[in-house]
């Protein structure tokens, strides 16, 4: 399984044109140097030419093959990025509302099965409060539809909590029959949040971090509203269309607060911690793990289904489980692969697709494990 305690060590750092770069430490198996090298050669030359900007960590079972940092978590004080920077990590969130919904499951408090009404009792319209299923929720099948919009630029600072949220969205009908088709639904993960708040008895942020981040010991991970000072977080850059090419703060397009449909933050090495506690069932049973991650409905994307709060896809024979989050000043890539216990994270502060290339370039290029392929790690 994949572990957190083992520390790469034979750190060594260079600088391109300005651009601070990662720490490169070579793994404790010198068999992985050569993939170090080469990731840090590559994230190097896309951090100096104003492509990347944040932190990545990849994993085998025990040993850390690779974790650097590169750009500015604050450009204008000349902070640099660490892997325990805060990230915003958007749709990634969606991981853990849907581990808290499947704990209730397990513990017989929610059936994946039941409509929305049945938790949400006076949910504004009729047709999704009696046919809407909380599987449906999951795996996007629902008919939800989104949050962002001119309703929310009107209202950004003003959506405080899940419920103002609804009160916004919640007279819509769904866009089709509920379980057609798949459709990424901001909104059904909103109403997901709102269903453990109403299962569990108490706000779905105390929800996570007790049942979620704390048993993962994932002590740098929340939601805390943009204007709380939160020591360490990094600040997003975006490129607006149709402005200057440099990078500008993005801080005007964030929300009040992350959501049970994204948003909030994390860092690289709490991730990691999310990875190990995932693989050794402190979160979920094996049964539950396997309704978490195994893909029941075919996306948008070519080769990817999604499962509830994740996606899977297999690529080159290797099967990934776990989600992309990407918005203006921030993208997150996490991904675990269950047969070889390999664990990618990528963390960016600045537009997608940062941190997704970067991902999908890791993953072609990692070594080959040294042991069979198929030898499930969970």
């Amino acid at each position: 399984m994949v572990a957190s305690h083992a520390h790469a060590t034979g750190a060594q750092t260079t600088e391109l044109r300005g651009c601070p770069t990662g720490t490169a430490r070579q793994a404790t198996n010198g068999s992985y140097a050569p993939f170090t090298n080469e990731v840090n050669e590559h994230l190097s030359k896309l951090c100096a030419a104003g492509e990347f900007s944040g932190a990545v960590l990849v994993a085998r079972r025990s040993e850390r093959m690779y974790a650097g940092a590169f750009g500015f978590a604050d450009r204008a004080r000349k902070i640099q990025n660490s892997l325990d920077t805060k990230f915003r990590i958007a749709s990634d969130n969606k991981m853990f509302t849907a581990i808290a919904v499947l704990q209730l499951a397990e513990r017989g408090k929610i059936q994946l099965d039941d409509t929305v009404g049945r938790y949400l009792r006076d949910y504004p319209n009729k047709q999704v409060a009696t046919v809407v299923t909380v599987r449906q929720l999951l795996n996007h099948t629902g008919g939800m539809g989104g949050i962002w919009g001119p309703e929310f630029e009107a209202h950004r600072l003003d959506l405080r909590t899940l419920e103002d949220y609804e009160r916004l969205n919640g007279s819509r009908a769904p866009d089709f029959p509920p379980g057609s088709k798949f459709a990424y639904s901001n909104f059904g993960y909103i109403l997901l949040g709102l269903i453990i708040e109403e299962v569990a008895r108490q706000s779905y942020y105390d929800y996570v971090r007790e049942h979620v981040l704390r048993p993962a010991g994932m002590s740098a991970t929340d939601s805390k509203p943009e204007r709380e000072g939160v020591p360490g977080r990094a600040l997003g850059y975006t490129k607006r269309a149709g402005t200057s090419s440099d990078w500008q703060s993005a801080s005007d397009t964030f929300p009040y607060r992350g959501t049970s449909a994204g948003g909030g933050y994390s860092t690289a090495n709490d991730l990691l911690r999310f990875a190990v506690a995932l693989s050794n069932h402190k979160l979920l049973s094996k049964h539950w793990t396997d309704v978490l991650t195994t893909g029941s409905v075919d996306t948008d994307w070519p080769g990817f289904r999604y499962a509830c709060g994740f996606m899977e896809t297999v690529q080159d024979g290797v099967r990934w489980v776990g989600h992309s989050g990407g918005a203006p000043g921030m993208n997150a890539e996490f991904w675990l692969s269950p047969t070889k216990s390999d664990v990618i994270i990528v963390l960016s502060n600045v537009d997608p697709p940062a941190a997704t290339t970067v991902a999908q370039w890791i993953a072609a290029h990692m070594p080959t494990a040294p042991h069979a392929r198929g030898e499930e790690v969970y």
